[in-house]
């Protein structure tokens, strides 16, 4: 059994365990937070008085619901749908929606958990929250995915709102998703409203939304290279895993910032360009045409496709970005990434190192930037999408490109600090979850119980 040598966490743990038997990837995220707060809950009584820990890593609402659609030959399917409101203490449930074959409650519950300490670190006024369905979009045609986009939303507008429960996009979940869903509640509600982030700009969505979370994520890690260890990103060599929004404006803006990506992966295998990849080529082909990611190495000629994605991390690199999904970096990887070099490891992907790995990153000294904190980005130009809509004003791409920057400087600088006054100096992850719990617990301390 874990123990993290402290009763109250342990007593905690265990009954969340017990609670919440099977549910493997909620349980891995509420182990890494506990792991962080020993001298936290050591410091302060209070927080085991009012039973934060208890209330914190348990959910304030679920919604479970059936999704019937009927498909382009007039076959009825059924999927499940979720909505896990998490914790609304600093501010409404925020976070996105997740359309893939791969969804279960205990996905949707680890990502509602780390969702709230995410937009804790953010500093604007969001609590946490995520959902979707077992429903895979790829394959399917605009016909379907708009069918079974407004059946979704026939069940979600009773349980959101834009001062309850604002939802955005997630992986599955495009513009193209959000604009079915939207419309949808658009004529449910009779109201056009600031209900659903992720929104096209016609209709009120932000500039840099797309590029937010690849951007963020780089702006994080320069900071961190320059603050922790006086490096830059600008002549490193970089390997992302993935080939969606996260992975695709990451490359994007470790270009702008003087470095190379050489390799980029989807589900079915990874491509190595030596001469690093060619984005213009990669857009159209994960972006217009929706291709498998071999079709790069069929256009340019100097690239190498391998059909194992997971071997994408025995590329030699000194900065590795995993944007794919969760647990796809093990130890395994981990050690391979080191023997090839590499100097920094960040998160782009929701918790897609595993303990191990991070534990050994740690270890041998890496540079390790934290998914709840690295990867913000994305949420936190939700949020600014958020008082846009409000003020029924746009703003400019510069204007939401520097605040979305200023964000996560803020947060590299939170987490550093947190990590510094509590013992863990340079353990980012420790000093998020520190910094993102701190912040609710205070919140729901000051709204007493109940």
């Amino acid at each position: 059994m874990t123990s993290f040598n402290n009763d109250y966490l342990d007593e905690v743990y265990g009954d969340i365990s017990r609670r919440n038997s099977g549910q493997k990837e909620f349980l891995q995220a509420v182990r890494e937070v506990f792991g962080s707060l020993r001298p936290v809950v050591e410091k302060d009584e209070r927080y085991q008085k009012a039973a934060i820990l208890e209330r914190i890593s348990d959910y304030e609402r679920t919604v479970i619901f059936q999704v019937p659609w009927m498909d382009d030959n007039e076959k009825v399917h059924v999927n499940r749908g979720f909505r896990i409101q998490f914790n609304s203490a600093i501010g409404p449930y925020k976070g996105g929606l997740r359309f893939h074959k791969a969804v279960t409650l205990s996905v949707m519950k680890f990502l509602a958990f780390e969702q709230t300490f995410k937009n804790s670190l953010t500093g604007l006024p969001m609590g946490g929250g995520k959902g979707g369905s077992d429903f895979h979009p790829k394959g399917k045609s605009d016909m379907e995915v708009m069918r079974f986009c407004q059946s979704y939303m026939n069940e979600l507008f009773r349980h959101i709102g834009e001062d309850t429960d604002i939802p955005a996009g997630d992986i599955g979940v495009g513009s193209r998703e959000i604009g079915y869903m939207f419309g949808r509640y658009r004529r449910i509600n009779n109201k056009f409203s600031g209900v659903i982030t992720g929104k096209s700009t016609s209709t009120g969505g932000s500039l840099v939304r797309t590029q937010a979370t690849g951007y963020g994520l780089m702006y994080f890690t320069e900071e961190m290279m320059r603050a922790m260890s006086g490096q830059s990103v600008s002549g490193k060599t970089a390997v992302v895993s993935g080939s969606g929004n996260v992975a695709v404006y990451a490359a994007e803006k470790l270009g702008q910032m003087g470095a190379r990506t050489v390799a980029m992966s989807d589900s079915e295998g990874y491509v190595y360009d030596p001469k690093g990849i060619d984005l213009d080529i990669m857009k159209e082909i994960k972006e217009a045409r929706r291709e498998r990611i071999s079709a790069y190495a069929e256009r340019v000629s100097r690239a190498e496709y391998h059909p194992n994605s997971a071997d994408i991390w025995s590329v030699p690199c000194q900065i590795a970005l995993p944007c794919a999904t969760q647990n796809e970096l093990n130890l395994a990887d981990a050690k391979k990434l080191i023997a090839n070099g590499v100097i920094v490891v960040s998160e782009g992907a929701n918790m897609p190192s595993t303990p191990e790995a991070v534990d050994l990153f740690h270890e041998k000294g890496i540079l390790f930037g934290p998914a709840k904190a690295a990867n913000a980005g994305g949420v936190a130009c939700s949020g600014l999408e958020m008082s846009q809509n409000s003020s029924r004003r746009p703003w400019s791409f510069e204007l939401v490109d520097d605040r979305l920057k200023e964000i996560m400087l803020d947060i590299f600088q939170k987490s550093y600090e947190a990590s510094k006054e509590y013992g863990r100096e340079g353990n980012l992850v420790d000093g998020a979850n520190i910094a993102g719990f701190l912040k609710v617990a205070e919140s729901m301390l000051w709204q007493g119980i109940g």
